[in-house]
């Protein structure tokens, strides 16, 4: 019997109008905390939508929710960090390890033909593997993981172990990707941020983890991109309802993560 009661916090933040009415994506987040960090985690999701280098926001929405469902707890993926020395190489890099990852290579190569098509969607893009199409029907919004989070103590521990900077941005990705590649439709992960100011991406999958590939775009640049690469043979409609509605929480333990890279 689950004790404790939480609660999903989600924020999004736009510049000229909501994203509904068009709106410019700033900024978004999703929490899954007990009642008596409500507060913090508000402020902290506030903060973080007022202040992104992507512009100034002139809609917000924070909401919270009671999850009434079971918490499921899970490992975080094994981590490793890839040195590239132009977005050229890691993007190269990529496609090679979606390839190692179990996706057919003219398969990763449609998908990268129409990534400049999807630069302005706000979630995740489902790519079948089998037929190289794209599979949600969700639009300009995309797929929108959520009701996942990272305890900041338990996440603490595991940067220290490792040797990994302690920040939000690597625990909320790492957070996010183990939750997605934790099911058993997902095959990869490809993703890189829409924030001028940051160029590290990733692809992540069961068998290799999380690669982090330290250089995906160039600088200035605002657009980002995130696709999962499923196995199509899944209902879709299921597949993405378990994205976003069942509750996950990553707990690290000692003996995880043994092909962890401890570079930075």
């Amino acid at each position: 019997m689950q004790e404790e009661t939480f609660y999903s916090v989600r924020m999004r933040a736009s510049m000229n109008g909501s994203h509904e009415d068009g709106g410019k994506h700033i900024s978004g987040g999703e929490r899954l905390i007990t009642f008596d960090n409500m507060k913090r985690t508000v402020n902290a999701l506030l903060e973080k939508g007022l202040s992104h280098s992507r512009g100034k926001p002139d809609f917000m929405q924070i909401q919270f929710e009671e999850v009434h469902e079971p918490v499921k707890k899970i490992h975080p993926l094994p981590m490793k960090t890839n040195e590239v020395e132009s977005p050229e190489e890691g993007q190269s890099l990529a496609r090679f390890l979606l390839e190692r990852a179990g996706v057919p290579r003219k398969v990763v190569e449609k998908a990268y033909q129409q990534i400049s098509e999807w630069s302005g969607i706000r979630g995740a893009v489902v790519f079948d593997i089998h037929t190289g199409k794209r599979v949600d029907q969700t639009h300009d919004k995309g797929v929108r993981v959520s009701r996942m989070d990272w305890p900041d103590l338990n996440f603490e521990q595991w940067a220290q172990r490792y040797g990994v900077p302690s920040n939000p941005r690597i625990k909320e990705a790492l957070a996010l990707a183990s939750k997605v590649n934790e099911h058993p439709a997902t095959v990869a992960e490809l993703c890189w941020s829409d924030d001028p100011d940051y160029i590290t991406g990733y692809v992540a999958g069961k068998k290799w983890g999380y690669q982090r590939i330290t250089a995906m775009k160039e600088y200035g640049t605002e657009e980002g991109c995130r696709i999962f690469f499923a196995d199509g043979s899944v209902n879709v409609n299921t597949y993405i309802n378990d994205l976003e509605k069942q509750p996950i929480l990553i707990e690290w333990e000692e003996d995880d993560d043994s092909k962890c890279d401890r570079k930075k």
